[in-house]
């Protein structure tokens, strides 16, 4: 039924430490772009979408992913194709697929195309960090029509790339158990239905190198590259897409008590003032376990532990708002 609905919509798209920040900042006109979209609504309303899509970019091509994984292989493609401007039209989930895409087999490389991005997802972090609104696809179209671009950080871990958090243990735990349909259902109050699930279960600790050889231990781990983790969460205090280090915060324990002290916390945003919660800069990680432990990338289940994560400086090209968002 699902793939039914996704050839009659592809139908349709086709017809109608302290170191200085480094922040690049250039200006390109955006000529034929490819818009990737990840058509999680219903078929109607993903329809209506699409036309909204189709005046708004005045005919830009649009491909539908029909499922996971099928944005990074519709990037790929594009690249060989020759697109220069490809454009993530969903969540944090679809910009991953598309970024993976775009440079996941090209460690080192600068990406050949400039990512655009039109939030209509259901998480949208990676759009807020970069100043993108949410509420309006025509000021989202109008910043990629301006043409400016950003340098921005990619962060690898172990074979894949993620453009703006990460999750070992509990996070990617609860991100594991919340299945599609509770996410179309519910929108993010759906990760605090398996969180719910999840707390209180005794974790098996993870073990965290840097670079540096310096050893922590934890029971989660959250990687940053940036500020916002989950929404409006300022998890990272230090967070920046352009400074070339990764913000690890690493939670000591896992207890219902605990989670409730930690999301106080961080409502409040004094959670790295907890005894028991360590922040810090690296330049690459490595996480291990005894025990399978799993992990998320930009809010979607990867894989298990061992880990290694490493950041490549200034090395994705993102149109996006001229200025950072200082606040």
């Amino acid at each position: 039924m699902r793939n039914s609905a996704i050839s009659a919509l592809r139908a349709a798209s086709s017809c109608s430490t302290y170191r200085p920040s480094l922040y690049f900042l250039v200006s390109a006109t955006v000529k034929n772009p490819l818009i990737i979209l990840n058509p999680a609504a219903q078929s109607d309303k993903a329809a209506r979408l699409i036309d909204r899509l189709k005046v708004l970019t005045n005919g830009a091509e649009i491909r539908l992913s029909a499922m996971p994984g099928d944005g990074e292989q519709l990037a790929r493609t594009a690249v060989q194709e020759g697109y220069t401007t490809i454009i993530a039209a969903g969540g944090d989930g679809t910009i991953n697929e598309v970024v993976n895409g775009m440079a996941g087999n090209n460690a080192g490389k600068k990406p050949e195309a400039t990512l655009g991005i039109l939030p209509v997802g259901t998480m949208n972090v990676f759009a807020v960090e970069l100043g993108i609104p949410l509420n309006s696809l025509e000021k989202a179209w109008a910043i990629i029509q301006e043409g400016s671009i950003r340098q921005l950080d990619l962060p690898r871990a172990g074979s894949r790339c993620f453009v703006q958090l990460a999750g070992v243990g509990l996070d990617a735990e609860v991100v594991r158990r919340t299945t599609r349909e509770s996410k179309k259902a519910l929108g993010p109050l759906s990760y605090l239905v398996s969180l719910a699930q999840v707390a209180g279960e005794k974790p098996p600790p993870i073990s965290i190198e840097c670079e540096n050889g310096v050893m922590r231990t934890g029971s989660f781990v959250l990687l940053g590259n940036g500020r916002f983790y989950g929404g409006p969460f300022k998890m990272f205090r230090q967070g920046s897409q352009t400074d070339g280090l990764l913000d690890v915060l690493i939670f000591k324990n896992q207890s219902p008590w605990d989670l409730f002290r930690y999301m106080q916390a961080i409502l409040m945003e004094q959670h790295t003032n907890l005894d028991d919660v360590e922040y810090f800069q690296s330049e690459s990680l490595s996480l291990t376990s005894h025990d399978p432990v799993p992990y998320e990338l930009d809010g979607e289940m990867v894989g298990y532990l061992p880990l290694q994560v490493t950041l490549e400086r200034g090395i994705l090209p993102v149109l996006a708002p001229s200025a950072p968002r200082v606040s």
